[in-house]
Formats: C-alpha cells, structure tokens, sequence
C-alpha cells in the first residue's frame, strides 16, 4: 500500500552525489522538507519539466519554511550528480540516489516501466514531509506530470 498523509516515511539509507549514504530519517527528523520522486534522471519530463521547475521556484519554497527540496530517482549517485551538473541544479536541491529501489518499494511507490526498457523505478510524486511525517503527498498517473510539480507543492504550502 502506498503512503499516505500522517504516515511516517520509511527509514531507508539513500546515496548523496558524492556517494555518502544518508538516512531518509535523519534527513527529515527535526526539518520541514518537500521530496519529490522522479521516474528517471536524464528522461525527457524528469529533465525537462520535473526538475527544472522545482530549481526555478527553490527560493520560493524555501520562503515558506521549508529546510530541504530533495528529489529521488532509482539511479546511481554517479548519474544523479551527472544530471545535477547537467541541469545546472547546483545546491538548490539535494539529489539522492535510490541505487536499488527501496525506498521507492518501502513507500510502496514503485512502479514497473519494464515495457519501456526502463525496469523498476519510482512513480512521479511530490510529498510535504515534517519531522518525518507525511503531511501531504500528491502522486502522479503514469505518464504524467500533473499534481506533483512545484507549482502544485507550492499550493500545499
């Protein structure tokens, strides 16, 4: 079942850029996050649209009391800090890597996109999280990218 608004999110070891393994509890414990989750780095809505947006409205969020923008993608630390160098992303937003999907799988988010060569990856969503706890999450349909830009976070704020 996936996770839902007043669940705590599962504590999960993810990957910085720099290859340094960093717990999804001590990330948030004691902070105001917004975490969002990508299919792909480097995929066409993920790099056009996905992450742009969130760079573009960082301050804007950050302004509304939130410590961290995280985004998390099941690809290595190795391609997300490539895609971060890439989308000029710089410490705007902190990428994390989900290397094997378990933190896609624990928040029981995953999804199967092996008909597109693609494997098991996340969906797409947005979560509002305050000291480890979801205060709201917004998931995508497959495909889209409709209510977990940052546009849409910035009206959960």
């Amino acid at each position: 079942m996936a996770i839902q608004a007043g669940d705590r999110i599962p504590d999960v070891k993810l990957k910085t850029t720099d290859g340094k393994d960093v717990s999804t509890a001590d990330l948030c414990r004691g902070k105001r996050i917004v975490l969002f989750a990508v299919p792909g780095a480097f995929t066409p809505t993920c790099s056009d649209h996905h992450l742009p947006g969130f760079v573009l409205r960082a301050e804007e969020i950050k302004a509304k009391g939130i410590d961290t923008i995280a985004c998390v993608a099941v690809n290595d630390h190795h391609v997300m800090g490539a895609w971060g160098n890439a989308r000029g992303v710089g410490d705007q937003i902190l990428l994390l890597a989900d290397g094997n999907g378990d933190f896609a799988r624990a928040m029981g988010l995953e999804a199967d996109i092996s008909a597109f060569g693609m494997g098991k990856r996340s969906r797409r969503y947005a979560a509002v999280i305050e000291d480890c706890v979801v205060k709201a999450i917004q998931v995508d349909q497959p495909g889209r990218l409709d209510v977990s830009t940052a546009e849409a976070v910035l009206k959960l704020l």
